[in-house]
Order: structure tokens, then C-alpha cells, then sequence
């Protein structure tokens, strides 16, 4: 009677139940490799200092945002220095009352020789700088951990970069001394606001606590379903791949709508929206990165699982490879160590450019190969035993 029970209530594998629980975890670790990806997104990105300060100089380099911060460098001089009075000190007498519209006319070429001067190697080098004491300072605000030149004047976060300001107003020749003239709020951008700030602060610290957490979680989650999917792995991993696959597409649509919506939000048009778009593009690199690393795992995990199938193509391929899978197994160990070598000095994923992640990707495509050669191995030492094996002698009535 017991037993009776116990196999009424036991869930076999491969009935629906089954599979239901399997693809409910597949489907449960792709939602979670969703968010862990963009937390590892702002963590490499928005909070390292090094990747920062990468995008940073990069932004300079991009000519719709030097254009943007040529404007802002000398709206900020023009409304802080009275440029018509200095240049009435330089005109002859005579020439005095044009100062005004010369001042005026003189806007212009400002922003030009502005967008000049942001591109000499010796300006760029002190932007790269500005920034990176900049974004180290601001990582210590998030971290409450304040240093001069980041403020929280009245609770908000304020960047200062009023150095710079008058740094390229002294080589524009605007006017000497412009460090004492200039008034102390000249070049300060408020980063955040003070309501803002304590929720910035909990998110770099769940950021930072998630972004190894959930990745872990994930596999965990695609080992169970591997684990419990007994006699139809191959499906089960198709699905892992898939998934990855269009986490990947996904992830490269919502930068692209979020884009756009960020840029369409802060920006009325033009020039602005332009250098907007492209700080976006620049600011969303590595998650664009992460994106496409998601689209090649995932092809890479399709492509491998029709590989090992019954498909005609595959089973002409496994056949084809066997002989060196299985009598020189040392020549097909060299042949994949060279070609992930040579994937590690491309570094098409992020992965890839560190340490600890060649090393668990070389893991498990050491894994992955060993499976695949045991499969055509045994696949063709079948194929030889039956081939070998005599035929069954007729039997007579």
C-alpha cells in the first residue's frame, strides 16, 4: 500500500510536471542573468573610476560633445566676466564704444576656439584628470565617505569644476586672474539632488553586493535544470542557450529605448541632442558589450547543442572528428587551447579581458569539450562494434 502511494505521488521524470519545473528555473535564471547583467553594467561602468575616466576622454573626443561643453565653457565665462569691459581696456580710445558689439561678436569664434583648445593633448590630459578626482570623490560621497571638491552643499551633490573653467578661460586670453574675479558657483553642476541622495546611496550598495550574487544564482539555477532535465539535457540546454540569446537582443533594445527616451527627456533638439545621443552611446558601451556577450554565449550554446544532435549535417560532422577525438586526443586538447588563446587576445566579451572570468569560461569549455569528445567517441566505437559484429545466423522452420 505504501509503495502503491509513494509511486502515485512521485512526479516522473519527463511528465509534464517535470518539465514545468525545469523551464520554470531556466526561465527564473534568465530574469535574474537579466538584472544581474545590468548591475554588472553600472558597477564596470558608472562605478569604476578607471572605466569612467576611459568614457570621459572619449566623450571629449566625440565633436558633438566637445561643441556642447565649447558653449557651456563660455556661456560660463561670458555670464561671469564682463568681456566688453576688458576689451574696452585693450581698445584705443576712439575704438571704446565697440567694445559691446565686438564682446558679442566675438561669442562665436570663443566657442570655436574653445572646441580647438578641448582638442590639444595638454587640455584633454587635465579633463581626464578633472575627472578622475572627480568620479573618485563622488564614489566617496555615495559611499559617505565625503572629500573636498565634491561638495553637499544644502544636501545635494555638487561637481566643481571651476579649475577647468578658468584654466581655459586664462588660455582663451578672456583676462588674467580669472581664479580670484570669477565668482565661487562658476563651473559647479549639481549632480544630485538631496532627496536623491540617499537612494543613490543604497543602490551603489546593493549594486556592488548584487552584481556578483545574482550571477552565481543564475548558474545555480541552470545547473538544477540540468541536473533534474535526465534524458532530455539537450533540449533543456538549448533552452539555457536561447534564453541568453534573446537576454542579449533585449538588453540591446532597452538601451536603445531608454536612449532615447533620456535624450527626448533632457534635451529640446539640435546640437544638444545630438552631443546628448552620443554621451548616451558612449556612457552604455559596456552594457552594449554585455549585451552582445549574451547574444555570442547564447549562439555559441544553440550552435554546440545542434552539434551533439541528430541532426544529418551534425552527425556527418561528429563523424568526421571522431578519429581525432579519440586517437589523438592530445592534438584536439592543443587545437582548442590555441583557438581560445587566440578568442582571449581578441576579447570580443568583457569576460574575456579579465582574469577570473577567462578562467571560468576556459573551465567550461573544458568541460563542454571533454562531454562532446566522450559523446562521439562512444558514438563511434558503436558504430565500429556494429559494423564488426557477425550477422545472426537464419533460423529454419
Amino acid at each position: 500500500m505504501a509503495a502503491s502511494d509513494t509511486t502515485k505521488t512521485a512526479v516522473p521524470r519527463g511528465s509534464k510536471q517535470h518539465r514545468v519545473l525545469v523551464w520554470t528555473l531556466i526561465v527564473l535564471a534568465a530574469l535574474i542573468a537579466l538584472v544581474s547583467s545590468l548591475t554588472v553594467w553600472v558597477k564596470r561602468q558608472a562605478l569604476d573610476t578607471d572605466s569612467w575616466t576611459k568614457t570621459s576622454t572619449e566623450l571629449l573626443q566625440d565633436d558633438q560633445v566637445r561643441q556642447a561643453l565649447s558653449i557651456y565653457i563660455v556661456d560660463q565665462l561670458y555670464q561671469n566676466v564682463d568681456v566688453s569691459s576688458r576689451l574696452q581696456q585693450r581698445l584705443p580710445p576712439n575704438l571704446q564704444g565697440l567694445s559691446g558689439p565686438l564682446a558679442g561678436a566675438l561669442r562665436e569664434p570663443a566657442q570655436r576656439a574653445v572646441d580647438q583648445l578641448l582638442q590639444r593633448p595638454r587640455v584633454q590630459k587635465a579633463w581626464e584628470q578633472v575627472n578622475r578626482v572627480a568620479h573618485e570623490q563622488l564614489l566617496a560621497i555615495l559611499e559617505g565617505q565625503p572629500r573636498p571638491n565634491i561638495s553637499t552643499a544644502n544636501g545635494d551633490v555638487v561637481l566643481d569644476l571651476r579649475s577647468f573653467v578658468v584654466d581655459v578661460g586664462t588660455e582663451l586670453g578672456i583676462g588674467t586672474k580669472l581664479d580670484q574675479t570669477l565668482p565661487a558657483d562658476v563651473g559647479q553642476v549639481t549632480v544630485m539632488k538631496s532627496d536623491q541622495l540617499s537612494a543613490a546611496q543604497d543602490g551603489v550598495k546593493a549594486i556592488k553586493a548584487l552584481s556578483w550574487l545574482l550571477g552565481i544564482i543564475t548558474f545555480v539555477l541552470w545547473a538544477i535544470a540540468l541536473w533534474l532535465a535526465r534524458g532530455w539535457r539537450r533540449e533543456a540546454l538549448r533552452g539555457i542557450g536561447a534564453s541568453l540569446f534573446l537576454i542579449g537582443l533585449l538588453m540591446l533594445v532597452i538601451r536603445r529605448s531608454a536612449g532615447n527616451y533620456v535624450v527626448d527627456a533632457l534635451t529640446t533638439g539640435g546640437s544638444i541632442r545630438d552631443a546628448a545621443h552620443n554621451v548616451w552611446i558612449l556612457s552604455t558601451s559596456l552594457l552594449a558589450q554585455v549585451a552582445w556577450a549574451a547574444v555570442i554565449y547564447g549562439a555559441v550554446i544553440l550552435v554546440a547543442v545542434w552539434l551533439a544532435g541528430p541532426a544529418h549535417l551534425a552527425t556527418r560532422a561528429r563523424t568526421y572528428v571522431a578519429p581525432v577525438l579519440e586517437e589523438r586526443v592530445g592534438l584536439a586538447w592543443a587545437a582548442l587551447g590555441a583557438v581560445y588563446l587566440l578568442v582571449l587576445w581578441w576579447g570580443p566579451t568583457p569576460a574575456l579581458r579579465s582574469f577570473l572570468g577567462a578562467v571560468i569560461l576556459g573551465a567550461l569549455v573544458a568541460v563542454g569539450f571533454e562531454v562532446f569528445r566522450r559523446v562521439v567517441v562512444a558514438e563511434r566505437r558503436a558504430a565500429l562494434g556494429s559494423q564488426e559484429r557477425p550477422p545472426a545466423p537464419a533460423t529454419t522452420a
